[in-house]
């Protein structure tokens, strides 16, 4: 039985919006897996390649090597932090739809609940 073209539309709309809630759970639906294991191993390995620079700079006495090596640990560090901003962060998340927290819903209350007692 084929759907009907307002039938397909609102489908396509719901496919949207649980891609832009949740990623994740799309992703598992289709199969697809997210590389979070590898990016996390390129950081990694980006700081201790970094660090071990830096330090066969200091051994050999060679400023440049050490700079150059602290330049690639901060990358591996900046990568690292990116990375777990955007997991933390729901990233995907379209800016139309922002929801209020809950501390914010509970104070918004408590300010119209102490307004009301004030002014009527």
């Amino acid at each position: 039985m084929a759907l009907s073209e307002r039938e397909q539309r609102l489908l396509a709309e719901m496919e949207e919006a649980l891609s832009v809630d949740d990623p994740r759970l799309v992703s598992t639906l289709n199969g697809s897996r997210t590389r979070i294991g590898a990016s996390i191993g390129i950081a990694i390995a980006f700081v201790l390649g970094g660090f071990s620079i830096l330090f066969a700079g200091l051994i050999a006495q060679l400023t440049l090597v050490g700079v150059g090596g602290f330049i690639v640990a901060l990358v591996g560090v900046i990568l690292l932090v990116n990375h777990f901003a955007g997991v933390g962060s729901k990233a995907g998340k379209s800016p139309k739809r922002a929801r209020r927290s809950f501390g914010q819903g509970l104070t918004k209350g408590l300010e119209d609940r102490w307004d009301q007692r004030n002014n009527g």
